[in-house]
């Protein structure tokens, strides 16, 4: 059974069909599914899908796109969020200089806010970090991460040599649908480099469905061929990789059978 990571069922591209969605996980083999909050005014609606599924756990946290929104009254309705029984860490929260919605100083200073919420609470922590690698790994070492309760570079797109970084941290790469395209040199070699054992599967659905789906939306469903290409690239067979990356979320999310 697979682990799905990093999921964004509470957008609104599943408005249409988002039920019967997450009532076929199981049959087609998604054992468990993490929903991350992305949006300042979107804490409460991962929350209502961890209610409804037993099988949803939450992330809650806010981007670096939205930073501008956040404030003291939203990291502390965070901090509060994360004593649920089924909120399993705090994300995704980090730096995104791509878009640059938000000044850099902005999304620092709540980077180390959310960052210092999962501290307290004890939670590991999902990175959203794009265009803004160095400054990403600035922050985490100066924020003493490897010393946290774990966490997971999401939707990791830099290179071996910072993947390193992250890895003697303790922490997980997550990788999803980019490392089927044909032109992502750099993260198959970091797929090919890192540990299965400090690899998480994900989707980021509805957004960068893999190769046969690119530019569709993407959903979990997606995810045999994710775990596909890991086990080509690493040369060990499927079964392995949906085994052992399934052991990795459980160990990092706290989750129990």
């Amino acid at each position: 059974m697979i682990f799905e990571s990093h999921a964004h069922y509470d957008d609104e591209a599943f408005d249409e069909d988002r039920e019967e969605l997450l009532n076929s996980m199981r049959e087609n083999g998604i054992e468990y599914v993490v929903n991350v909050c992305a949006a300042a005014d979107g804490l409460e609606k991962t929350l209502e899908l961890t209610e409804k599924y037993p099988f949803v756990y939450g992330a809650v946290g806010v981007h670096p796109d939205d930073a501008g929104k956040m404030n003291e009254e939203i990291l502390q309705r965070i901090q509060e969020y994360c004593r649920l029984d089924k909120v399993a860490a705090v994300g995704e929260i980090g730096l995104d200089y791509y878009w640059d919605k938000e000044s850099h100083e902005i999304q620092k200073k709540w980077f180390e806010a959310q960052m210092e919420v999962a501290r307290s609470e004890r939670l590991p922590f999902i990175i959203h970090s794009r265009e803004a690698a160095q400054d990403t790994l600035t922050m985490m070492k100066g924020l003493r991460a490897a010393e946290m309760s774990g966490g997971v570079i999401h939707c990791f797109s830099y290179s071996k040599e910072m993947a390193k970084e992250y890895l003697d941290m303790g922490l997980y790469i997550g990788i999803g649908g980019v490392v089927t395209f044909k032109n992502a040199k750099k993260l198959k070699e970091v797929a090919e480099y890192a540990p299965l054992e400090q690899i998480l599967l994900e989707t980021d659905c509805p957004y960068l469905a893999p190769v046969p789906h690119r530019g569709k939306r993407n959903t979990s469903l997606n995810l045999p061929y994710v775990a596909e290409e890991i086990a080509r690239i690493k040369g060990i067979s499927c079964e392995e990789v949906v085994e052992v990356t399934c052991r990795n979320a459980k160990k990092m999310f706290g989750i129990k059978d």
